[in-house]
């Protein structure tokens, strides 16, 4: 009898070392993907268009901040049920997982860890419920892979502080209604601002004419002597260690989104096996379509257990930074191949919007680069096991 799997594949029968809860969250959420996100994807990727309804849908499921605390309008979940989150959504696609997981871990998570009970107060419930979208402004045209050497800064004019400078490639940066934006003083020391729309001098311009995350809106966000009230400074950071530590919770999201990412192109791949007939068989009767299957199982049952100790990690606070960064590369790594390789396996017909392939592909394009490049994750590791920095 040929394998079938319950719920994800699970050829390690890794769904006995999740709870009730968690399989609980799962079925939610690949419920709410089939219903809201996957009837319309392709199109919204065809048109490059941005669903801006969905965010509110996402605070409705309860998408945003799931490990924030239930006092804020949190889910006061695990970072296991918050990585089953990240990768139920990247099944249906990367930039809605975008969406969410800046949400969550970029722009609620700054706020609640570095910020004042005023302002968890002021933003994170309305952030957790999709009134506001949200972004986080570190990526600087001339400064990606070093942050530190942004030169968007702040000026202390007494009452408030002038913002000047830009940021790119940030994602939710056209709809959103606050930003956590990080920027230096006079001192040149990194501080955390939240920026809100409507601030004079702050415009957030869309970038056009992308290939991946199509159904994602990216953009700009731009600084012209914007005035930042005093209180909108994050108190409880200070240094490249606060947006750094939020990159970490976002990583860890990565690496299990882009797990979904692969588990869609290989289901696809494998139903398409099964029914797609050449030479008076099936594909899948093959030896080297057979292969690539075993092999796509094989890296998804590996990454499958290493994101799953990884958020055992988390949830007993000793993950590392590097052991964050090894999953989101080796996730976003394999992701990739299984892409390319089911792409394959459909033929011609995987270039086409009639399965999901080619559109998993060119987004994770964009997965690879963002939130630490494939070359810098790798970097980071051999600076670990070494004890010296490859990239100063």
């Amino acid at each position: 009898m040929a394998y079938e799997p319950a719920g994800a594949p699970d050829y390690y029968n890794i769904d006995d070392l999740l709870t009730e809860e968690h399989l609980l969250i799962r079925q939610t959420m690949r419920d709410f993907v089939k219903r809201e996100i996957s009837p319309k994807i392709e199109q919204w990727a065809q048109d490059a268009h941005f669903p801006s309804e969905i965010v509110k849908k996402f605070g409705d499921v309860g998408a945003f901040g799931p490990t924030i605390p239930t006092e804020y309008g949190g889910g006061g979940l695990d970072y296991i049920s918050y990585g089953i989150i990240m990768q139920e959504i990247e099944r249906g696609d990367s930039g809605m997982r975008s969406t969410a997981s800046v949400q969550g871990s970029l722009v609620m998570y700054p706020i609640y860890k570095y910020g004042s009970e005023e302002q968890r107060k002021k933003y994170l419930p309305k952030l957790a419920s999709g009134e506001w979208l949200g972004c986080f402004g570190l990526t600087e045209p001339d400064f990606g892979s070093n942050p530190g050497g942004m030169v968007t800064n702040i000026k202390d004019m007494g009452d408030h502080y002038l913002l000047n400078g830009s940021k790119m490639w940030i994602s939710n940066s056209p709809e959103c209604q606050v930003a956590v934006v990080w920027a230096k003083n006079e001192e040149g020391r990194i501080k955390g601002l939240i920026v809100e729309r409507g601030m004079e001098g702050f415009t957030t311009p869309e970038i056009h004419n992308k290939w991946s995350l199509r159904a994602s809106c990216t953009g700009e966000l731009v600084f012209d002597n914007v005035k930042v009230p005093k209180e909108n400074l994050l108190p409880n950071i200070d240094g490249l260690k606060g947006p750094l530590g939020c990159l970490d919770s976002a990583r860890y999201g990565i690496s299990w989104g882009a797990l979904g990412a692969a588990i869609d192109c290989y289901e696809s791949a494998l139903k398409y096996s099964k029914e797609r007939v050449q030479f008076d068989k099936p594909i899948g009767g093959f030896q080297l379509t057979q292969k690539k299957l075993a092999e796509m199982l094989t890296e998804i049952t590996k990454a499958q257990l290493m994101v799953w100790r990884l958020g055992t990690l988390m949830n007993e606070g000793k993950a590392t930074t590097q052991q964050i960064s090894m999953a989101k590369r080796n996730s976003v790594d394999m992701a990739l191949h299984i892409a390319r390789e089911a792409r394959q396996i459909h033929g011609g017909m995987g270039i086409t919007g009639e399965y999901p392939i080619m559109r998993h592909m060119m987004n994770l394009e964009s997965v690879i680069t963002y939130e630490g490049t494939h070359d810098i994750h790798l970097l980071i590791t051999g600076a670990d096991i070494t004890g010296i920095q490859a990239f100063k």
